[in-house]
């Protein structure tokens, strides 16, 4: 998939995306960090695609943040996109699918990199301090003592907030004891977790577009 992105923040579109609604963003893509987790970084000019079957999180909140985004491969322009911050203290994901697509100059072509992991329904993908940078949600969606409108400097559940210096303390954000996700298809800008475990990893290559996860 190619991504583009233009100009400085978006401030309305920022709105959009934090419209208070019952919505949910979940599942993984691939960033492991050990001990603390990184305030802030520079991510990518790609988006990937992520889906799940299922997916269970303990301690979830979602808020709105903006991303450092480079504009090129090369690297040498950066700009600020809005994303919806989702985050779970602890997450178990059943069949999980992540794919990017990376177009290659050189040989003409897109080349597809296409992830999969949890397949095993005793062996799902778990992780710790889940945060999810997201675009775009599509799932059905099950929150356990749900509180929709909380300010995002006083939310009690999941973990700390990803980046002060880029959320608005008075922010709007939702929370919820646990939730639930089916059929779950975003795509995400980055993800970041304490810890990760992929069981039954599997990675695959290739320049066939039926590689995407959906």
């Amino acid at each position: 998939m190619e991504s583009q992105v233009r100009g400085g923040t978006r401030w309305k579109r920022f709105a959009v995306v934090m419209v208070p609604s019952v919505a949910a963003a979940a599942c993984v893509g691939v960033g492991l960090a050990q001990g603390a987790l990184a305030a802030s970084f520079s991510v990518s000019g790609q988006q990937f695609k992520v889906s799940a079957s299922h997916l269970h999180g303990e301690g979830f909140a979602q808020y709105g943040g903006i991303d450092s985004v480079y504009t090129s491969t090369d690297g040498d322009k950066k700009t600020q996109v809005p994303v919806a911050i989702s985050s779970f203290d602890d997450a178990t994901i059943s069949k999980m699918c992540q794919s990017v697509a990376t177009p290659i100059p050189l040989i003409g072509k897109t080349v597809y990199l296409r992830l999969e992991a949890g397949n095993d329904a005793k062996k799902p993908v778990t992780a710790e301090n889940l945060y999810i940078d997201v675009a775009q949600l599509d799932a059905d969606a099950e929150f356990k003592n749900i509180d929709i409108g909380v300010a995002v400097k006083d939310k009690t559940r999941g973990p700390a907030v990803k980046d002060t210096k880029t959320t608005l303390p008075g922010g709007f954000a939702q929370q919820a004891e646990s939730a639930d996700l089916y059929g779950v298809k975003q795509t995400a800008w980055a993800t970041t977790a304490g810890t990760f475990k992929l069981s039954g990893l599997s990675m695959k290559l290739g320049t066939d577009k039926g590689m995407e996860c959906y």
